[in-house]
């Protein structure tokens, strides 16, 4: 993802509220409001940064005010939709089917070898037609690419006792509390909070909190996990979002029992041997980042910890190893302090400081390493582990973030487009100190912390060919040294005419190989790894792709790839399954589906227990 970057933050007092903010005031003033948020909300906004205080501001207000504050919103915002490009027409939303589908178009031959399972792959969907946007007298605000509610697609590979594989499809939104508000009122209801001009996100954040008692929607469309035989879907501006995995129903949010009261990775990780889930949360609002060891039952939260930032980090991803949990900090951060002062609420800075740090697993803050790294964006993380005295971490460096995007007053359009253009062109260039041209080129990246004497050492591992993230690896080796690593290769040239990152390939990482090519220009030389590609056709592009271990398989790539693939002439998507061992060859099976799926964001196959598919 890429990933989902809302965030929530908690409220403060009643009577805080009650004296800061007249109603009646608000509803009968444009200027009085707009001055009401200037001269009240940002110090609130300080105040915010020292309490995290549990209020439900809705209760204070009858329904009589409630409506009335409906009505002003409703007067005073109008929402426009976002266009699309022809070049974007995939990442439009489909309407939900709800009921699993029988798929009978299959070329080619499942293998006799292949788990049955649920292959599931989160994604945005945005609610009433696509991404909106507000005009006010506070100015324009609006959604970015990576929010819309989450949708689900899942693909159910079930074999009858004579052989013959049954597949078939579903997709289904997941409903959260903010969804099935929404779609309750039938219109689109909470305001942009994210992008925009400073007073309009400040009204935004404002008025979504007084009428519904959180800043922005839950999203729940980034990724989904399993823990302990349970299902979820998640995304980190909330908890997870427990779902049947047979439904795709939403039956609860999940909060360890009622142990974890904050925000919930996108990606946690199980611990090598413990079984054990390592979360962590982020929320613009101290403490900004915290720990959480998740018991290998799910039953109980066996150790949270402080992590003591500086600063609200969009802490993406995390890495575990046998013994550490690893958790990068780069200067990609959410400031409310900055935004009440007129500038962007996230941001990437180059010159901020970027870190990684290193924490064994049950320790307290005292016990967290941090090794200063070279100024960069890393949001995905491929695999940590041990080796000696070193932690390595291996992950998809580019030297600018794709989320949020440009700042206030750039063409978004041509920031991205600029952004997403091959280094190949660039040769004559300092790669390492690009300014707009190819900034979102991500590679293959190695970071080795030594515990014992504090030094890092850090390269790139892929050349300039291809740029390439979300990661993945066989689940078997989270934490432990691996040979083999896979990727979602982006379509440079694609990607820069739409705007919007496209993929038109898949990789595999040889870890133990070098490349028998070097890209040597000037100061830039350095060995690489053997990296070994499956493209599509033209004008065909991948999401979610992820690795199927092969039943009874012995070695580390004994599996598949399997990814949802679409078609952008035809409008046809499929699901291809690619054997990991024979990785540039065609596919095995094409499975083309009955309805569109829309690019998304991650993904997993979910073997079936025994009981679960007797159920």
């Amino acid at each position: 993802m890429v990933m989902s970057t809302s965030f929530s933050y908690r409220a403060y007092s009643s009577s805080q509220v009650q004296c800061s903010i007249h109603r009646s005031s608000i509803l009968l003033n444009l200027d009085h409001f707009k001055t009401l948020l200037s001269s009240t909300f940002k110090p609130l906004l300080k105040e915010l940064q020292k309490v995290r205080l549990h209020f439900d501001v809705p209760e204070t207000i009858n329904d009589a005010s409630l409506k009335m504050l409906n009505a002003f919103v409703d007067m005073a915002f109008e929402v426009v939709d976002e266009p699309l490009l022809p070049s974007q027409a995939n990442f439009a939303p489909v309407e939900e089917i709800k009921e699993a589908v029988l798929v009978g178009s299959i070329q080619g031959n499942i293998p006799d070898d292949f788990p049955e399972g649920v292959y599931i792959r989160n994604g945005p969907n945005p609610l009433f037609g696509g991404w909106k946007s507000t005009k006010s007298v506070f100015g324009r605000s609006s959604h970015i690419w990576v929010e819309g509610e989450g949708m689900l697609h899942a693909m159910y590979f079930c074999k009858e006792e004579d052989g013959k594989w049954n597949v078939m499809y579903n997709n289904r939104h997941v409903q959260t509390q903010t969804f099935k508000l929404e779609k309750q009122r039938c219109k689109p209801s909470f305001l942009p909070a994210i992008e925009g001009n400073s007073m309009a996100i400040l009204s935004a954040y404002l008025l979504n909190w007084l009428r519904f008692s959180k800043v922005n929607k839950e999203l729940s469309n980034t990724n989904v996990f399993e823990h302990s035989g349970k299902f979820y879907s998640i995304a980190e501006n909330h908890l997870p979002q427990e779902i049947n995995i047979y439904t795709l129903e939403t039956l609860c949010n999940w909060d360890i029992n009622g142990a974890w009261n904050r925000t919930f990775t996108a990606h946690p990780k199980r611990a090598p041997g413990s079984g054990e889930l390592v979360i962590v949360g982020v929320e613009a609002t101290k403490p900004y980042i915290e720990l959480g060891v998740v018991s290998a039952d799910g039953s109980r939260l066996k150790h949270k910890v402080d992590l003591k930032f500086k600063r609200c980090s969009l802490c993406h991803d995390i890495g575990v190893t046998q013994r550490y949990n690893v958790i990068p900090d780069f200067p990609v951060t959410i400031d409310l302090d900055r935004l009440a002062h007129g500038g962007p609420l996230i941001k990437y800075d180059k010159t901020e400081y970027a870190r990684i740090g290193v924490i064994p697993r049950y320790a307290d803050s005292d016990s967290l390493h941090w090794f200063e790294v070279k100024p960069g964006c890393a949001f995905h993380i491929l695999n940590c582990f041990e080796d000696g005295d070193e932690v390595v971490l291996w992950g998809f460096r580019s030297l600018g973030s794709i989320i949020p995007g440009p700042d206030l007053g750039l063409d978004k359009f041509e920031w991205f487009s600029r952004g997403f253009k091959p280094l190949v062109s660039l040769v004559d260039k300092d790669i390492e100190n690009l300014e707009e041209d190819g900034i979102l080129f991500s590679r293959c990246y190695e970071w080795r912390l030594n515990m014992a004497n504090g030094e890092v050492a850090e390269k790139y591992l892929t050349g300039i060919k291809h740029s390439m993230d979300f990661p993945m690896i066989n689940g078997d080796f989270v934490g432990m040294r691996n040979k083999f690593g896979y990727a979602q290769v982006v379509d440079s040239i694609a990607s820069s005419a739409s705007g919007m990152a496209k993929y038109g390939g898949l990789a595999k990482l040889y870890f133990e190989e070098q490349d028998t090519q070097f890209f040597m220009e000037d100061k830039y030389c350095e060995e690489l790894k053997k990296t070994e590609y499956h493209m599509f056709e033209e004008n065909t592009f991948c999401s979610g792709a992820a690795f199927v271990p092969k039943n009874g398989g012995f070695e580390e790539d004994d599996g598949w790839i399997i990814t949802f693939v679409h078609n952008e002439c035809s409008n046809i998507s499929q699901v291809h399954i690619i054997d990991a061992k024979r990785f540039s060859d065609e596919p095995v099976v094409k499975i083309t589906l009955p309805h569109r799926v829309p690019y998304g964001f991650h993904a997993a196959f979910m073997p079936l227990p025994l009981q679960l598919q007797q159920s």
